[in-house]
């Protein structure tokens, strides 16, 4: 069966902050043009459910967030901070879905620590499970 839906509004590439800078000409009538980073916001599809993950910095802490939509992207939720770590800076997010299951993972990240974490859900993004350490060795444990 082939299956087609359409996403209404997503908006999933913000620009870092622009500065504006004069185009210097090169000695080959050529200019020299100084490109901007963008952020990718990473998102995940599966069926008619999207997925979309980024990390914030409104206070003064960067923390993972995450939106859903189960009716191809016409409505989502309200956002839900995963990772809510005050002692750690959590960026370099990822996300996956397939059917009703869901992980993000992240880096958790300070002064003395530099550890790959992640979240999982299976109910479409409604709930999701604790902050799992992935770096341990043996079975991999939950946060404390």
């Amino acid at each position: 069966m082939n299956r087609h839906f359409s996403v209404h509004v997503i908006v999933v590439i913000a620009l870092a902050a622009v500065t504006s800078l004069p185009l210097q000409p090169a000695d080959d009538a050529t200019a020299a043009i100084a490109l901007n980073p963008v952020l990718l916001v990473p998102i995940a599809i599966s069926g008619d459910n999207i997925y979309v993950a980024w990390s914030t910095n409104k206070t003064a802490n960067y923390e993972v967030m995450i939106r859903a939509s189960t009716d191809g992207g016409t409505t989502f939720t309200d956002k839900i901070n995963l990772s809510n770590s005050p002692d750690a800076e959590s960026q370099d997010v990822q996300i996956a879905a397939d059917g009703d299951n869901v992980v993000v993972t992240w880096w958790e990240r300070n002064a003395t620590s530099d550890e790959p974490v992640a979240r999982v859900s299976v109910d479409n993004g409604e709930i999701f499970g604790p902050i799992l350490k992935l770096a341990a060795n043996g079975t991999i444990g939950a946060a404390e």
